[in-house]
């Protein structure tokens, strides 16, 4: 059955907002995590690798926030600018958190976790930038 235009609307509505609202807290959360990292790099020896988990989360944090807007004002194609937001959510913290389970436990989180997430950062990278490239049509 095909729904009338108002609703569909509506529900489209919701869902970005609701979208929005889980990159906001996924956003909060990476950002409040890189700058808890960048302390602790500062005042550790050996921080180097905190100190590049922090930058990671904290530029993509600022990233996975602006692409969700671009995807939400129409600058991009909707679905890919999303699938690009949360791939930039997800790769920088699998990224980071490889480095920092690393650092504090001398562990992994599973093999090749810090290229696997590197390579989906990456990956959101052009999807955005494709999805831009062909932004939805009015």
């Amino acid at each position: 059955a095909r729904r009338n235009g108002a609703a569909a609307a509506g529900e489209r509505a919701v869902t970005a907002s609701a979208a929005l609202r889980i990159v906001a807290v996924c956003a909060g959360l990476m950002g409040a995590a890189g700058v808890a990292l960048a302390a602790a790099a500062a005042h550790l020896a050996d921080g180097g690798r905190l100190a590049t988990a922090s930058s990671m989360l904290l530029v993509h944090a600022c990233a996975a926030i602006g692409a969700a807007l671009l995807a939400e004002a129409g600058a991009t194609r909707r679905r890919a600018g999303l699938i690009a937001t949360f791939g930039l959510i997800v790769g920088p913290c699998l990224f980071a958190g490889e480095l920092c389970l690393h650092w504090f436990a001398g562990t992994s989180l599973f093999v090749m976790a810090a290229p696997t997430g590197g390579t989906l950062t990456i990956a959101s990278w052009l999807v955005l930038a494709l999805a831009a490239a062909w932004p939805r049509r009015p």
